[in-house]
């Protein structure tokens, strides 16, 4: 437990320091090893949403272009 007070001294001075330490209750170690399972799970899933999205979302199925997928533009001098 490293709370209290220290006292230093040289050459006659004398200076204290006073030390407040909470020591944590609940706390886990995290090695190295947990660290990098974290990581490369996190990779994995972060993989594997983009190729889920990929797959939903990135395939053009013969999806011809309907009336109301186009947009017609309104004329307007000042842009053109």
């Amino acid at each position: 437990d490293p709370r209290g007070l220290y006292v230093c001294e040289t050459g006659g001075k004398t200076k204290s320091l006073q030390v407040h330490y909470r020591m944590c209750q609940n706390c886990i170690e995290v090695d190295a090893p947990t660290i990098s399972g974290i990581v490369i799970a996190d990779v994995v899933a972060t993989l594997f949403l983009a190729v889920a999205v990929y797959c939903i979302t990135g395939h053009d199925r013969g999806h011809t272009s309907r009336a109301s997928d186009r947009q017609n533009l309104i004329a307007n001098e000042l842009y053109q």
